[in-house]
Order: structure tokens, then sequence, then C-alpha cells
């Protein structure tokens, strides 16, 4: 079957938004979607709601507003959604590319956004597509949340800055499925039940770049096994804590196509200070 034609535009009517708090809803749970009344007054002071349309249906959108942080400011980009019937078409980059465009237009030169570093899926896409990059942790940054995605583990997040005004440049080199098991900092293990969880934290060797691996399908594993996924919540958040406190910062993501290793792979590199 051939997929519709995605057509993307930026919203401002009230009738719009209230079609996005209501994808929101469907996709989240309606007790905590943002109010329509919040989304336009973002619009109206420099945020930015963008709509994804098959035809005439709304299937995706990116909601962001402006933050402050004392000397510039930047475009906090909060919510990106896609309709579950069309995911895997690459409908949440195109919305990324699209923000990018329209912020450069409001004048910004940096999106922030925050993300699960487990959910390996949106590594990828915000780190080694988009050229985003992070050296902040926050710990449990939303409390406990009890939406239909979230419920039962702490919601720690990484924090991307995305620099929207400068060329996307080469990520770095190809770097081999072998070098990546045998270096990554956290090994991991089967559990009894054959999900992988992390098993040992090597120290920091004397290189250039650092890997960390992840699991391929945290959100399986979040519902099938809640206790292997609060593991890799545990050893992460360690992991990832420790070597920003050294000065390491995420530069790279790499995916492992092989149906056996069931983990990818963040790349670290040192900071220029």
């Amino acid at each position: 079957m051939k997929h519709e034609e995605i057509q993307i535009r930026s919203l401002h009517k009230i009738e719009e938004l209230e079609e996005v708090r209501q994808l929101e809803s469907d996709i989240w749970g309606g007790e905590d979607s943002v109010p329509t009344h919040q989304t336009i007054t973002a619009v109206k002071n420099g945020g930015l709601v963008l709509g994804a349309y098959a035809g005439e249906r709304l299937v995706a959108f990116q909601y962001s507003f402006p933050g402050f942080n004392g000397t510039s400011v930047y475009l906090c980009s909060h919510i990106l959604a896609t309709d579950p019937a069309f995911r895997s078409r690459g409908i949440g980059e195109k919305l990324k590319w699209a923000q990018r465009e329209e912020a450069r237009k409001l004048g910004y030169s940096l999106i922030t956004w925050t993300y699960d570093p487990l959910e390996s899926i949106n590594g990828y896409l915000n780190i080694a597509k988009l050229g985003g990059a992070c050296s902040t942790y926050i710990e449990n940054c939303y409390g406990e949340m009890e939406d239909l995605l979230n419920k039962g583990i702490a919601s720690d997040r990484f924090l991307v800055e995305w620099r929207i005004a400068e060329e996307q440049t080469d990520r770095g080199p190809e770097i081999g499925l072998d070098v990546l098991l045998d270096q990554s900092l956290l090994r991991w293990e089967r559990n009894g039940a054959g999900q992988p969880v992390p098993s040992a934290v090597l120290p920091v060797p004397e290189e250039k770049m650092v890997f960390v691996a992840v699991p391929k399908d945290y959100r399986t594993i979040r519902e099938t096994d809640l206790e292997a996924a609060i593991q890799w919540r545990m050893a992460t958040r360690q992991v990832f804590q420790d070597l920003f406190r050294q000065g390491w910062q995420v530069t790279d993501f790499k995916k492992n196509s092989q149906a056996d290793v069931p983990v990818q792979f963040y790349v670290l590199s040192k900071q220029v200070r």
C-alpha cells in the first residue's frame, strides 16, 4: 500500500491546536496533555507548533516555546509525537528539520530538548542524524510520571543542544561492531528471561573517544521486565553522570544491525576547555 505524502506546516489557529491536543491525549493519555490556551499563547510569543498531515489528517506534531538562561534566548523543543499508525516513516526527522528552518526564521541559533537516553531510536535521530550533542544528564527530570509510556521508572533525561546556526559536520569515523563491543564502558549479559542487562562498568581509558552500550529496544524491556529496565536506568545514570563530570560529551550514536547483539552505542568525546 502506497503511503500518503506527508505535508508539514506551522500551526496558528485554535482549531488546529485543538487537533494537536487531541493527538497528544490519544498517545500519552489526556491527564497531562498541554492545553490549547497554552500552545496558542506560545505561538503568539516566539513559540512554534508544527503539524504533519497525511491529507487532512494530523498524524504528528512538534511543540516548542522560548527559553532564556539569563544571557541568551533559545527555543525549547518540548514535545514531538507521532500517531502509532504512522511511525517508522521518518516523520519525526522531517518535523525536526522543519523546526530548524522555522526557528532560524524566528532568529534562534540554539534549540534544546530532553529525551530518555535509553530510547535508542531517539538517540540515533537526535545525535547521529540531526547532529545534536549532550553533556547534561538530568536525574528524574519530570518526577514520577504516570503516563502510558513512562509509568514505573525514573524519568532521567539527556539535555540535547542543537546549534542550528552552524552547518552539520561529519560526526566521526566508522567504528566496527567488534571495537564497540570490546571497548564499551558498560558491559552487559542476558538474564534468566533472556533480556540484556548491565553487568559491569569499566574504568575510563586514556582515549579520545569512549563508548557506552544501551539496549536496542528499551521499550519492550520496560513493558516485559521492569527490574531489567530499572537496572539499565541506574547503570547508565552512573556512567553518564561520571563521564559528564569528567568533561566528556555525547557526540555520536552508532546503530548495530546484527540481530543477536541487542545493544546500540553512544560515542563520547572529550570537550575542549
